[in-house]
């Protein structure tokens, strides 16, 4: 086997283009040959073995390599296709300025907010879990509503007289 290690070599380069590839294949080959000792049949080409070892070792890396996907499932091929790379960092920009929204508000409003909007609780349950009245609830909601939309710059032209108020004083 030792004799065999600047064919094997040559052969790994052939395949993979590039010499340290071509190490680490032979270093797999011989590897495989060592740990599979007895499935050799003395007597038999012991390069033809080896080679046959080193070429299924580098189909299964290369395939391992290539990304696959069923071309029959187009729910994931399209996003793969059709992803916008601006989109996606206008999305993070827009999900960061609305995490600094969100933590500008006061808690009371923020926690209200969170548990009505993204939480989906009723506002019942929100006011049993404070320990607060429901419509406590709702008035914390709405100017929470309200200065998150005047923040992101987002208020609709009624609302946004309305975000304004809620900054510099309270209704």
């Amino acid at each position: 086997m030792i004799q065999m290690l600047p064919r094997l070599r040559a052969f790994g380069r052939s395949l993979t283009g590039t010499q340290d590839q071509a190490d680490d294949l032979v270093q797999q080959t011989v590897e495989k040959a060592l740990r599979n000792i007895e499935s050799y049949t003395p007597g038999t080409r012991l390069d033809s073995w080896l080679f046959r070892i080193m070429r299924n070792t580098w189909i299964d890396g290369h395939r391992a390599r290539r990304p696959t996907v069923a071309l029959d499932d187009v729910e994931t091929v399209t996003p793969l296709i059709s992803e916008d790379g601006r989109d996606v960092t206008e999305n993070r920009i827009y999900l960061a300025q609305v995490r600094r929204a969100m933590d500008s508000l006061p808690e009371d409003q923020r926690v209200v907010l969170m548990l009505v909007c993204v939480e989906g609780l009723r506002y019942r349950e929100v006011a049993e879990a404070l320990g607060i009245p429901e419509g406590t609830v709702m008035s914390r909601l709405s100017r929470g509503r309200l200065a998150l939309a005047g923040a992101l710059n987002m208020a609709s032209d009624t609302a946004a007289p309305l975000a304004g108020q809620t900054q510099g004083t309270t209704p």
